[in-house]
């Protein structure tokens, strides 16, 4: 399994490049910014990109969209309740953050427990709101690894004093679905440093309960 992580944009977003090393099918995660650096490393891996995964609709995860979608031919996925963000520019807050207006249209919107696959690589998708209406996670399973997004961070979970958010929910859905992965998978987030299941069970303040084998 191929992962590269490339930091682009200015709140340094982490866009994953991962793909199968057999097949050379491929997807992007969050290309929030600099398009022609995730290009480039696309080249380098020589990948077959099939899909542009969103974990959510921040502005800051999907600025190079566009410009990667036109280079690949890939399918823009986001979850169904970010369709709206998506198109609107107030609402994915390219207006008032970014000083443009991103409109995206995505190819195909998915929901809970849905399978995404390319080559031999398959992701499950773990719908966890709070952060935004519509964030998601992808694991695979066989490598044991989990991108993120802005839902769990090392140390920490995404902020949701902005439109959609709602700590308690997230909160609840991280504890109810990402905390119940093996404590060995490793966990690639949006933003900062990668951490695993197992320390942030032991160590993330929002996460921490004595009730794990209740």
């Amino acid at each position: 399994m191929i992962i590269k992580k490339v930091i682009v944009g200015m709140m340094a977003v982490n866009c994953y490049i991962v793909g199968d090393e057999n097949t050379r099918k491929g997807v992007v995660i969050d290309p929030g910014a600099e398009a022609n650096k995730i290009i480039e490393e696309i080249k380098k891996e020589n990948l077959d990109i099939e899909y542009i995964l969103l974990t959510h609709s921040h502005f800051d995860h999907i600025g190079a969209v566009d410009k990667v979608k036109e280079f690949t031919k890939a399918k823009v996925v986001i979850h169904k309740e970010g369709q709206e963000y998506l198109k609107n520019p107030n609402l994915n807050l390219s207006k008032s953050f970014a000083n443009k207006e991103i409109k995206i249209d995505p190819d195909k919107l998915i929901s809970d427990g849905e399978f995404i696959k390319f080559g031999n690589l398959t992701f499950r998708v773990f719908y966890t709101p709070g952060h935004t209406v519509d964030g998601v996670n992808y694991y695979e399973e066989n490598n044991k690894v989990l991108f993120s997004g802005d839902n769990l961070f090392r140390n920490s979970i995404g902020r949701s004093d902005l439109p959609g958010g709602d700590q308690n929910l997230l909160i609840t859905s991280l504890k109810n679905k990402i905390m119940t992965l093996p404590e060995n998978v490793k966990v690639y987030p949006g933003h900062e440093a990668e951490t695993t299941i197992g320390f942030e069970k032991n160590n993330n303040p929002y996460l921490i309960e004595n009730s794990w084998d209740e």
